[in-house]
């Protein structure tokens, strides 16, 4: 009976006429199924930037002796970006966009929420894509400098050039190229990484402090270690593009933030053990500080391809949301445009010119600057607006579970919390109190803007990823484009 009936569906679908208008989805362009587990993974983990990343925090564990309580700040920050991650996930198991956490907000939260997180993501990851930029640049030249080309810290920028040229060319090539390249380079920094750390206790000679940061010392390194984990959720921008992108994309956002938590908790430890001195002697004083020349190399091309490869990782993910914003129409339209190697290059260069021009007047050297402070305020404020998009979007479609409500309120929660003491730490600033409210109201002003010059652009926020006329059995269903561009599945008409 089944054979018979499967056998009469295709003699159906044989027979059926081919469409006058095939319907598209809407982010069909970037092409499907290219994507596997290690390369969503390898995304995730450049825009972490988990080997660099570890250098740093095991410099601030070892240096400003926080002890246990520093530790305690990693471990806390890790356990609420995994909750955050769960809320994630709630939406990647059902919803396949390009715009990931903007999008999915876009199905929890109404319009203007939608709109602030879209600000939000904006200027996270293009803050964190001038910093990484930067820190490339700076540390091409370091590794100039050990090689013994002396060319000295005047050319920072036009090495950042060098770079921002590169990244560009390897994100135009194709996303498989790309993520594939930035995975070998990842894996093989942590590997070096990894080993320096087990080495015997040394005393630290780098003298590299956060005591100026504008925030208490805990709240700071609490801080800088969402910012290091910041873009775990990355693989998310590229669910159009994996192969079975609900589970994949899945695994993804949750393996991520563990896998590289328990990194930053062991690069906490050794710093705070002294195990991390031969790395930090090495990477910050150089032979001068009795590290032999071909460690020293090592461990400064090492941090550099990790800056390049992180910086190769947000130009992915950043075209992919200027992409997905660029279909909606809240941006220029210009920037949807997709070239034949499936890679939006309209996207990718505009990211990437804006990183450069950022890069031009960014300190390398300055970690406890106001823009740590501000990129950190955006990411936390974008990871809160998901947590409650999640707990709204579950109750709508009636799926809520106690586990989920548990994970939705405590990461809401923690953001919420993280987000009111940096306003409260830094009160005395009225720069940051007006940064805050600035970024916290424009969803609001957005959305004026949009209602007044384009309000069908409020229309069709959220676009996903969905079935497309080829991907139906010809004769058993019809596809029509609704008024806002979106396909609609209906029944077929017989005998037209």
């Amino acid at each position: 009976m089944t054979t018979s009936s499967l056998r009469a569906a295709l003699d159906q679908a044989a027979a059926a006429p081919q469409p006058s208008h095939p319907v598209y989805s809407p982010l069909s362009a970037l092409g499907r199924k290219q994507l596997t587990q290690f390369d969503l993974l390898g995304q995730s983990l450049s825009t972490m930037a988990p080997a660099t990343c570890m250098v740093f925090i095991a410099l601030w564990m070892s240096t400003v002796g926080a002890g246990p309580g520093g530790l305690l700040a990693i471990i806390g920050a890790t356990a609420v970006m995994t909750l955050v991650a769960l809320c994630i996930r709630q939406f990647t198991v059902r919803l396949a966009a390009s715009g990931s956490l903007y999008s999915f907000v876009a199905h929890g939260l109404g319009r203007r929420a939608t709109l602030t997180t879209a600000a939000a993501l904006l200027v996270g990851y293009l803050g964190v894509s001038i910093s990484v930029l930067s820190n490339a640049g700076d540390n091409l030249m370091r590794v100039a400098d050990v090689a013994g080309a002396g060319l000295g810290g005047g050319h920072t920028f036009v090495a950042s050039i060098v770079v921002a040229v590169l990244v560009g060319s390897i994100a135009l090539r194709g996303v498989r190229f790309a993520t594939r390249t930035i995975l070998v380079v990842e894996l093989c920094t942590l590997a070096v990484i990894v080993v320096l750390l087990l080495q015997a206790p040394v005393t630290v000679a780098a003298e590299t402090t956060p005591t100026s940061a504008p925030v208490g010392f805990a709240l700071f390194l609490a801080m800088q270690t969402v910012l290091s984990l910041a873009g775990f959720e990355s693989a998310a921008f590229f669910g159009p593009e994996a192969r079975t992108p609900l589970r994949t994309v899945s695994r993804t956002v949750i393996v991520s933030p563990l896998l590289v938590g328990v990194l930053y908790v062991f690069a906490g430890w050794a710093g705070m053990t002294g195990h991390a001195g031969t790395l930090l002697n090495a990477y910050f004083g150089g032979v001068d500080s009795g590290a032999s020349t071909p460690l020293v190399v090592a461990v400064n091309v090492g941090v550099c391809s990790s800056w390049i490869a992180s910086t190769l990782g947000f130009a992915q993910a950043g075209s992919r949301l200027l992409f997905s914003m660029s279909i909606e129409r809240i941006i220029p339209g210009a920037l949807r445009h997709v070239g034949r190697l499936r890679t939006p290059h309209a996207a990718v260069i505009t990211f990437v010119g804006a990183s450069l021009i950022g890069a031009a007047w960014h300190d390398p050297d300055d970690t406890t600057s106001r823009y740590d402070v501000i990129v950190e305020f955006a990411l936390t404020l974008g990871y809160t607006m998901v947590a409650l998009a999640a707990l709204r979007f579950l109750s709508r479609i009636g799926e809520h579970t106690l586990w989920t409500r548990l994970c939705g309120w405590a990461a809401a929660g923690a953001g919420s919390c993280l987000l009111l003491f940096v306003v409260l730490d830094t009160a005395d600033s009225g720069f940051y109190l007006a940064w805050f409210v600035v970024l916290g109201g424009s969803g609001t002003v957005w959305y004026a803007v949009l209602a007044r010059v384009r309000p069908a652009s409020l229309r069709a926020l959220g676009v996903f990823d969905s079935v497309g006329t080829a991907d139906l059995l010809p004769g058993s269903a019809d596809l029509a484009a609704d008024a806002d561009g979106r396909p609609v599945l209906r029944a077929p008409r017989h005998g037209r």
